[in-house]
């Protein structure tokens, strides 16, 4: 199967001309307060290196990369926040756990 038509699950043809594919992918999710989330926080080596991974954070992506940024500047730390997840560098996981709670997440891991 070509890329071009990976994400069109079962649509093969329209006779319509003003058919518009909605693969309901544009809807953003409104962020959930915090005392409503459980976020999964682990250790993981990647590349060789330690790191923290956070899972499961369900909002929006400006609110997903707020809680990145915050989290970096709070551990003086590198990372990135790909596909929902928050990867932060080093092991402070720790460190990421207590931030969180303090926040008002609740975390697991």
């Amino acid at each position: 199967m070509s890329n071009k038509n990976k994400h069109k699950s079962g649509i093969v043809y329209s006779t319509n001309p003003d058919y518009q594919y909605n693969d309901g992918l544009d809807q953003e999710q409104e962020t959930l307060p915090p005392a409503q989330q459980k976020l999964y926080v682990r250790r993981e080596v990647r590349n060789g290196k330690p790191c923290v991974v956070i899972k499961e954070f369900v909002g929006s992506g400006d609110d997903l990369k707020s809680l990145e940024k915050a989290l970096k500047s709070h551990c003086g730390v590198g990372g990135s926040a790909k596909d929902g997840d928050i990867i932060i560098q080093g092991d402070l996981h720790a460190k990421v756990k207590a931030y969180l709670e303090g926040k008002g997440y609740k975390t697991k891991g």
